[in-house]
């Protein structure tokens, strides 16, 4: 099944090149991997996340310049519902640096880190259930097709190895406009680094995908399908997230 996904996202890749044009990919994530856009100097992008077990994640990031960009997060689970709520262990922590604009034959190229893992916090593994990329590098090229279509993947090693997995992972994902307002998305994180000892994930990997609303440019409403290949070990769904964006300059 892996191998099945990553030649198609492989196939898509080709269909794209053969309409190549430059441009640049915006979203700084496709939905929970990177990409390798970052914000514009003097920019900054508010946010929510709303996952399942009534979690829910604030997000703020700042273009500090035309490369460089700063982020934080905080949140944690049961904020919606009863009981008492299990907030996250520590403020997520996300910088990029963009080593490489993108041009007409060479994609954007970023590095960066980043320890917000997506989902609750499992205490025993000292993890989240989406382990965080951790150190990662990015590639993205946009392309004109049909509309605006962009293509990502990257290399990411996380910190998050109480569990015994230390392997390097990887991700891909593409983004294709419908119109100027509405766009779809998905990614692949082949979670390689979540599939042997006290991992979590069953070894088929993260597959999500969406469907964005863009207002103006600025407001952005996002409705994501996550863990469609139902990765995570003893679970038989998947789950369906709300992300909330704000774009604005100072």
């Amino acid at each position: 099944m892996k191998t099945i996904i990553v030649i198609i996202m492989l196939l898509f890749t080709f269909h794209f090149l053969s309409a190549q044009e430059t441009g640049n990919a915006q979203s700084i994530h496709i939905i929970d991997c990177p990409t390798a856009a970052s914000l514009n100097r003097g920019s900054f992008l508010t946010g929510l996340y709303a996952y399942d077990q009534g979690g829910i994640m604030g997000m703020l990031a700042v273009g500090v310049t035309d490369r460089i960009m700063f982020g934080i997060s905080y949140g944690g689970t049961n904020l919606i519902g009863t009981g008492p709520v299990d907030w996250n262990p520590q403020v997520g922590v996300n910088i990029r640096y963009r080593l490489i604009h993108e041009h007409y034959t060479i994609p954007a190229v970023s590095i960066g880190y980043d320890n917000q893992g997506k989902g609750a916090y499992v205490d025993s593994l000292k993890r989240y259930q989406e382990k965080s990329k951790g150190l990662y590098v990015a590639a993205s090229k946009s392309f004109r097709f049909l509309g605006t279509s962009a293509l990502h993947g990257g290399v990411n090693y996380s910190f998050e190895r109480a569990d015994g997995d230390k392997d390097i992972n990887a991700f891909l994902g593409v983004e294709k406009s419908i119109n100027e307002e509405v766009g779809l998305f998905a990614e692949y994180d082949l979670a390689v680094n979540d599939n042997t000892g006290q991992s979590i994930g069953s070894g088929k990997g993260y597959l999500h995908a969406g469907l964005k609303w863009s207002f103006q440019g600025r407001l952005n409403l996002d409705f994501i399908w996550k863990n469609i290949l139902k990765n995570d070990r003893g679970t038989s769904h998947s789950g369906r997230v709300i992300r909330i964006s704000y774009i604005e300059y100072f």
